[in-house]
């Protein structure tokens, strides 16, 4: 294999362009952000789903696009503006221009009483409703009056936007890349997967001229995108995918997160926890704990072998959902980490992944050179045990990931090792 070509992408730059953008599942926002996406990686193809069109047991929603919004107070003091957070609306809110008393306003304000100073995230994509969204402290400061409330909208028949890659390999075995492109301003939850999956495809194509196996990626929006997804391609996924990872909160520094598919001994599990092991800080989750499109993609009649990776889990750091889940609360150093691991994913697996000896018994080392010609007491090193555990485990069936759990050693470390032992055609 040639050497890996170390290239840094400006992940963090992406986040800031993106930033702005208010998105939801349908409309100009997810447009725009995917538009973005495929300029950078022409090979990511956009794909369409009409509106009311059905899937499963869904339907596909309207487009929703917005210009602005607000709350007006009679002395033309202004709250919840749109312009300065797109978190101030409910997301997919209908349009209204109508003058309100002060107590029925508030039932339609959304605060948060645990982060008093936070702008919550809500959305009502299912439910023709509008609403608007106020820090705690703020909403308690509003004077007493009337309001003019106004939310500059639309809703109309269109479609549902999602983009897909697929880099073709020697095998049709595909290696499963997910993530979600459907959140308004908020960088870790909805930024960071993004663009690391992006720097993915970069990386592959780079070092890559033709790789061992096919990796398909997919940018869509939560829930109803997998879902939409799935009801075109299942088929093809079902026979196709070894391996899938629903990429999400990947750009702070906290502790890294794997949250397990129902099968909790597939490959994908394997695989992840295997690279992150030796983490100081890594969390493994049920998939009683899932969250994201993990949801949709191990669906029972589905069944696909996908985990979760995040590093703080969706849900469990206190900014989530809200406007404090900004580009401050992420950075480029974290987003490379975060996609490290996904290189060293893939580098390992287009090593070996089922490494198989191809001698019987075991081989001659020392005419190789792999092993001392004087055999004393103290000439088995680890490293040297190491070497002759792996020819002695390698029987085309055990993935590397099983080799690292059995050995008790670094995947990346075996790699180099099987790199050694495949240079010397002892192992395919």
């Amino acid at each position: 294999m040639k050497k890996i070509q170390k290239i840094k992408f400006d992940m963090y730059k992406w986040c800031q362009d993106l930033f702005p953008i208010c998105r939801s599942i349908t409309g100009d926002g997810i447009q725009k952000t995917l538009k973005y996406f495929e300029k950078l990686n022409p090979s990511l193809k956009r794909i369409k789903f009409k509106s009311r069109s059905k899937v499963f047991d869904w339907t596909v929603p309207l487009e929703w696009n917005i210009k602005d919004a607000y709350i007006k107070h009679s002395s033309g003091k202004k709250f919840a503006d749109f312009k300065k957070s797109n978190l101030h609306v409910v997301n997919f809110s209908i349009p209204i221009n109508k003058y309100i008393k002060k107590k029925d306003l508030i039932k339609k304000i959304h605060t948060l009483k645990n982060f008093k100073n936070a702008i919550p995230y809500v959305t009502s994509y299912y439910k023709r409703d509008w609403g608007f969204c106020l820090s705690y402290n703020e909403k308690k400061k509003l004077p007493d009056g009337n309001y003019k409330i106004f939310i500059d909208s639309e809703i109309k028949k269109g479609n549902l936007h999602l983009s897909h890659a697929i880099l073709n390999g020697k095998k049709k075995n595909e290696i499963f890349f997910s993530s979600y492109v459907c959140h308004p301003s908020m960088a870790n939850n909805e930024l960071s997967g993004p663009v690391v999956l992006n720097a993915l495809i970069k990386y592959i194509k780079t070092n890559y001229k033709k790789t061992k196996y096919t990796y398909r990626f997919v940018l869509l929006p939560e829930t109803i995108g997998s879902i939409a997804y799935l009801s075109r391609y299942k088929s093809i996924l079902k026979k196709k995918v070894m391996m899938g990872f629903n990429l999400s909160c990947l750009g702070d520094d906290k502790a890294y997160s794997i949250i397990k598919g129902p099968n909790k001994d597939d490959l994908s599990y394997k695989a992840l926890y295997s690279i992150l092991r030796n983490k100081k800080k890594l969390k493994v989750y049920d998939f009683r704990h899932r969250g994201s499109d993990e949801r949709q993609y191990c669906s029972p009649g589905i069944d696909l072998p996908v985990v979760g990776f995040c590093r703080s889990k969706y849900g469990e750091y206190k900014e989530y959902h809200t406007d404090r889940d900004n580009l401050k609360l992420i950075s480029q150093k974290s987003l490379e980490q975060s996609l490290e691991v996904l290189k060293n994913l893939v580098d390992v697996c287009e090593v070996s992944l089922f490494p198989k000896t191809q001698t019987f018994c075991e081989p001659n080392l020392s005419k190789r050179n792999l092993y001392p010609t004087t055999s004393t007491l103290f000439s088995m090193t680890t490293d040297l045990k190491l070497r002759k555990d792996i020819l002695a485990f390698s029987n085309g069936k055990r993935s590397i990931f099983d080799l690292s759990e059995i050995l008790d050693n670094d995947v990346l470390k075996i790699c180099s090792e099987i790199k050694i032992l495949k240079k010397n055609k002892l192992i395919i």
